[in-house]
């Protein structure tokens, strides 16, 4: 449905003023307080169009109206336009870091400190690290009869380990000497070269490699690093949470490290500074349906870049919080 430029401008106030209030908005509402000079059956048509098309709803029949996910999408995406941060609130952020540049873990502590008072509502934050899974080392333990331990050691300190089950026993020190050729052949390899590198091997020590290749893709999927989490009360005290399904779905978006990776891998652009906006799961994740996410990347493209964002109810304050989160990404 094309939208007027009148129901563009009621959506948006609704979207606006229940963001605030967190109270259904009706007719009498809009005129009194946005000086509208149209009358109340002609916004109440209007609403019921927006309604009609799926963009509001009304959660008790003698209530005003309230945004649904719909509504929420098309006004980030149509009508919020571009929001600045106020400069004295730049230069206050800006300060909070000045003294933190020097440490990695103190500069994402204090990201997910900032977002969150900032914001009003939960923010995570990932340690920054490579863009590309690179190779550093390789061991391979036996452990019982034909089992074995590969632990895959990648640059920046990520470790993987899986176990094998091999056609046959095979002594530790065969596996030694594997290890040691993947190794020197594969060292600073990034996923690619490890790949042109499978074929100069032979038998096991190729179907190893294959291996390590595979575990490798998987890392260049989802390379969050540790997530740095707060402001979770500020979620939890938000009326959208009072029901215990909906407070227990939230918890789990910000405790469940492989939901996130997820969450992150899928939603992320690996461009640095292009701010994704995730409302209420965009039909792809059951357990954001009460949530929204506003998301980017930061970091030295090319070299190393981390995840920031925020979580909360998909009654948020759109275009503070982009602001927010684009600003604190480019310190």
């Amino acid at each position: 449905m094309n939208l007027s430029d009148r129901q563009q401008t009621i959506l948006a106030l609704i979207v606006r003023d229940y963001t605030e209030s967190a109270q259904p908005i009706g007719s009498k509402r809009l005129i009194e307080h946005y000086n509208m000079t149209v009358s109340s059956a002609t916004i109440r048509n209007e609403m019921a169009a927006l309604t009609e098309a799926g963009y509001l709803r009304q959660p008790h029949t003698s209530a005003g109206r309230i945004p649904t996910e719909s509504g929420y999408r098309y006004f980030v995406r149509g009508l919020l336009g571009e929001a600045d941060l106020p400069t004295s609130e730049k230069r206050m952020i800006s300060h909070q870091f000045h003294q933190a540049h020097a440490d990695i873990d103190e500069w994402v502590r204090l990201a997910a400190s900032v977002l969150a008072q900032h914001s009003h509502v939960a923010s995570l934050v990932t340690i920054p690290r490579p863009e590309r899974a690179v190779f550093k080392h390789l061991k391979l333990i036996v452990t019982q009869g034909q089992q074995v331990l590969l632990v895959l050691v990648l640059q920046g300190g990520d470790v993987r380990q899986q176990i094998l089950t091999l056609a046959q026993v095979v002594d530790q020190s065969q596996l030694e000497t594997i290890a040691s050729q993947i190794t020197a052949t594969c060292n600073s390899r990034d996923t690619l070269g490890v790949s042109e590198r499978i074929e100069r091997f032979t038998d096991l020590a190729q179907d190893i490699t294959r291996l390590v290749h595979e575990i490798m893709e998987r890392a260049d999927a989802v390379w969050t690093g540790e997530i740095y989490r707060d402001g979770l009360a500020n979620v939890l005290s938000q009326p959208e949470f009072a029901n215990s399904d909906s407070a227990r779905n939230a918890l789990r978006v910000l405790e469940e490290r492989s939901f996130l990776e997820e969450v992150l891998a899928n939603v992320l652009s690996p461009n640095v500074g292009g701010v994704q906006v995730v409302i209420g799961g965009e039909g792809g994740w059951e357990e954001l349906r009460d949530c929204s996410m506003v998301l980017t990347r930061y970091g030295a493209p090319g070299y190393a870049t981390g995840a920031l964002g925020v979580l909360g109810p998909t009654r948020m304050a759109y275009g503070r919080t982009i602001s927010t989160v684009r600003y604190v990404a480019g310190l």
